[in-house]
C-alpha cells in the first residue's frame, strides 16, 4: 500500500502562509521555508503590539492633556486630583479630545480641578 501524505492539505496550508507573507521582501515572499518563520515572528509582534497600543495612546493622551494644562499654570496630577474631586468623570480619551477642539471647554475644567483642589 502506498505512503499516503494528505497532500491537499499540505499544499493549503503551504497556501495560507505564503498568503500572508505577501509583500515581504526576498525569499521570505516566495519560499514556504522562510515565509513560515517571518510569518510566525509577524503574528507574534502582531499579538503584542495589539496590547501594546492601549498603552501607547493612553501616554499620548496623558502627553497632551499635561500640556494643555501646564500652559495654565497647573500640572497633570493635581489636574486629575482636582477633577475627580469635583466629580467630573471623564476618561483620558474624552479630557484629550476635548482640549484639542474646544479648548475654552477644558479651561473650565481646569478651574473647576483648581477650585476643588483648593476647598
Amino acid at each position: 500500500m502506498p505512503r499516503a501524505t494528505n497532500g491537499p492539505a499540505t499544499l493549503a496550508r503551504r497556501k495560507k502562509v505564503l498568503k500572508k507573507a505577501r509583500g515581504y521582501f526576498g525569499n521570505k515572499s516566495r519560499l514556504f521555508r522562510y515565509a513560515k518563520d517571518a510569518v510566525d515572528r509577524a503574528e507574534v509582534y502582531a499579538y503584542r503590539d495589539r496590547r501594546k497600543k492601549k498603552t501607547e495612546f493612553r501616554q499620548l493622551w496623558i502627553v497632551r492633556i499635561n500640556a494643555i494644562c501646564r500652559n495654565n499654570g497647573i500640572n497633570y496630577s493635581r489636574f486629575i486630583r482636582g477633577i475627580k474631586a469635583a466629580g467630573i468623570e471623564m476618561d483620558r480619551k474624552q479630557l484629550s479630545e476635548l482640549a484639542i477642539h474646544d479648548e475654552a471647554a477644558f479651561l473650565t475644567l481646569i478651574e473647576k480641578a483648581k477650585a476643588a483642589n483648593a476647598a
